[in-house]
């Protein structure tokens, strides 16, 4: 559990976040439900505005990169870490939410800019499983730079009676480039592992399960990762191009955002490979809208959501047919879901609610995670998982870490590198046709490390 952490009282410059569930007499915080109280720092978080800077990734560490990015706008952590969390048992997400909503509380804010994601962040990158040996971790860094409709500003984070250190822009290491090969599922496996969960629905144990096999390698130890996070903004401006405590990628799927009381998500289930021209692109994206087993799977994908957003909302939405969303390399079908959020729900608190969810799991999703158990020759570790920003009043941007790559520690020359890609596994569908999917899915991230 996290260790270390006081709370206390803080003034919210937005009057977010006065509820304290889990926080006991004296301000002692109980996360998850524990009996013993965890101490929590007392943070003081500063604002102001200031000019545009010219490419804030310079100010990122090369080897462990922070960074939220999407169409130039975001924010990008750095300097050493002022708090850490790091959850590894079942209830994490419980106990981080909960304690996050304690430290912010105890936190005083100077805040002269007041938009999402000024004042107090943490950056988060959590397990897809509750059972991963992957922690969930929570990263508060000293500071953070961000952008947004045009305005910047820079955030400063300390202890009380600290001094935040002054961070300072370094150029990029030399180009690298990673050696990659087959993970712990080869296609062969691949195969066998979507035909064992065609089994499974046949049997009538599920609807859906989401499928996926990994690859696998090194880079150099030396290897400077924000160009990995540039590469990927540059090539794929209209996603989620996220870097927190060795995960990096750029997904096109927002799990959800809190902003000022609304609550939004994106749904995409349903894929295919761009064409080779605008002729081929128009009969792909019509054989797509037309199919039965893509449009069942996103249809599991939708409900799945709503049935989570409903009990945290007073009014929701969404389209009644999805449109479609076009990236570089692929065509996905997708559906924006909207609602107001009416119990003071933090981001954290819907990240709880709403993962796994049908799209990166299965339906029904005990059932689907049981399977994925089963049938994957791997951890997820943080593939899959929600991955993205909390700040202190509650607002928040989080996307499922999908088109990434984990790193591992330095060990001699090299880290190791993994990549995961899958698809959705329903009534019709067919190994040969579920392997391209992933090798479609693989692209960015693998052109990214070449």
């Amino acid at each position: 559990m996290p260790r270390d952490y006081v709370a206390g009282r803080r003034r919210s410059p937005r009057g977010r976040c006065s509820a304290l569930p889990g926080v006991g007499p004296e301000g002692r915080a109980y996360p998850g439900g524990v009996s013993d109280p965890i101490s929590l720092p007392r943070l003081v978080a500063t604002t102001r505005e200031i000019d545009p800077v010219d490419d804030p990734l310079r100010y990122a560490s090369p080897s462990d990169p922070i960074a939220w990015l999407r169409r130039g706008d975001g924010l990008i952590g750095a300097g050493p870490e002022v708090l850490r969390l790091d959850v590894g048992e079942d209830g994490r997400l419980d106990a981080l939410a909960d304690v996050w909503r304690a430290i912010a509380q105890a936190t005083d804010i100077d805040d002269e800019v007041e938009l999402p994601g000024t004042g107090l962040v943490g950056f988060g990158a959590f397990a897809f499983d509750e059972g991963s040996a992957a922690p969930s971790t929570l990263v508060v860094p000293s500071t953070v730079i961000g952008r947004r409709d045009g305005r910047a500003w820079l955030t400063r984070i300390d202890r009380l009676g600290g001094s935040a250190p002054e961070v300072r822009p370094r150029d990029y290491g030399a180009q690298w480039s990673a050696t990659l090969g087959p993970g712990a599922m080869d296609p062969e496996a691949h195969g066998a592992a979507v035909r064992s969960a065609l089994e499974a629905i046949r049997s009538g144990e599920l609807s859906k399960v989401v499928v996926a096999r990994d690859i696998s390698g090194t880079v150099p130890a030396a290897a400077d990762l924000r160009r990995l996070v540039r590469a990927l903004a540059s090539g794929y401006p209209d996603t989620w191009v996220f870097a927190t405590d060795g995960i990096i990628g750029a997904s096109p799927e927002t799990l959800v955002t809190v902003r000022r009381g609304t609550v939004t998500a994106r749904v995409l289930a349903g894929t295919r490979p761009r064409g080779a021209d605008a002729d081929e692109d128009a009969a792909i994206t019509a054989e797509l809208a037309t199919s039965d087993k893509d449009n069942a799977e996103h249809d599991y994908a939708v409900q799945s959501v709503l049935r989570s957003l409903r009990p945290h909302t007073s009014a929701l939405a969404a389209a009644e047919q999805p449109f479609m969303l076009r990236l570089p390399n692929l065509w996905h079908l997708a559906t924006d879901v909207e609602g107001t959020l009416s119990n003071g729900s933090t981001a954290l608190d819907m990240v709880r609610a709403l993962h796994p969810t049908a799209a990166v799991a299965g339906t029904p999703t005990d059932a689907a995670v049981a399977a994925i158990r089963r049938i994957e020759p791997f951890d997820r570790g943080r593939y899959a998982g929600p991955v993205g920003w909390i700040d202190g009043d509650g607002d928040g941007e989080w996307a499922i870490a999908l088109r990434c790559a984990q790193f591992g520690p330095v060990e001699g020359a090299t880290r190791t590198v993994t990549a995961h890609a899958g698809g959705g596994i329903v009534e019709g569908s067919v190994p040969e046709a579920e392997l391209l999917e992933t090798r479609v899915k693989f692209r960015p991230i693998v052109d990214a490390l070449a």
